[in-house]
């Protein structure tokens, strides 16, 4: 069977975060799921090539004064136009570490993302308020099946 990539681009500027980050690559790592390599690539390593190689991507960033972090912007101002054409369609999900509600960085990913013609293929994971130790389990089975699905050529 082909070997398909995920790509999980991810801000992590805290313990917590690092946390969820880990906990989506790990969850996608299951040994059951075989024929998935994954990537993962903080937003200012990651770039256009990296998404024109992958089958898949989860972004993971931190709510920042309403917004995604800088650095996840900063991510989509380099890899937008010369993505643009070629990843129409792209499986793709994410999760947010909010502080407060998450909509606004909600809206800013899929208002990008929707503009890339990017195909949202799971419920975003919220993180919201005070940091709780289910949110890494949330996050493990984003990747999980995130990665399975992509595993089973349902995606």
């Amino acid at each position: 069977m082909p070997h398909k990539s995920l790509l999980i681009v991810a801000h992590a500027p805290s313990p917590n975060t690092l946390l969820l980050r880990d906990a989506v690559a790990d969850g996608a790592r299951h040994p059951d799921i075989e024929s998935v390599e994954v990537r993962v690539l903080a937003p200012l390593d990651a770039g256009p090539d990296d998404v024109l190689a992958c089958d898949a991507i989860i972004l993971g960033t931190t709510e920042n004064l309403g917004y995604m972090s800088g650095a996840l912007k900063d991510f989509f101002d380099r890899s937008y136009y010369p993505c643009l054409e070629q990843t129409q369609g792209l499986p793709f999900a994410f999760y947010i570490r909010a502080g407060h509600d998450g909509t606004g960085t909600r809206r800013a990913i899929e208002s990008i993302t929707t503009g890339l013609r990017w195909r949202l293929v799971q419920e975003p994971v919220l993180c919201r308020g005070d940091y709780q130790d289910v949110f890494a389990e949330q996050c493990r089975e984003l990747g999980m099946y995130m990665a399975a699905s992509l595993d089973a050529g349902l995606v």
